[in-house]
């Protein structure tokens, strides 16, 4: 199976209203690998890893996310799947 892996930067009302739990809930749900997590500057960091066509219905959620945020921009960057260790669970990072 080909793995696509991405780098997100979630902009906007992003932190404070659970939309790291809720990406994990839908990471997990969709079967994507990696890790999300809040940037001192009020935006939402991730790097996420799946099957192209699993990838893009989670970064569709992320564009969306959880009831009370407001996004306003998602930047995506292609990251090789093979650049860093192999992911086996998606974590919220602190």
């Amino acid at each position: 199976m080909t793995l696509r892996r991405v780098h997100l930067r979630i902009c906007g009302l992003v932190q404070g209203v659970s939309y790291r739990a809720n990406a994990q809930h839908a990471a997990r749900q969709l079967g994507v690998m990696g890790w999300v997590r809040n940037l001192p500057s009020g935006d939402v960091e991730a790097v996420a890893e799946a099957a192209p066509e699993v990838l893009e219905r989670f970064v569709t959620w992320c564009r969306r996310g959880p009831a009370g945020a407001r996004v306003d921009a998602v930047e995506v960057v292609e990251v090789p799947a093979d650049s860093g260790p192999a992911f086996t669970t998606f974590e919220v990072r602190r």
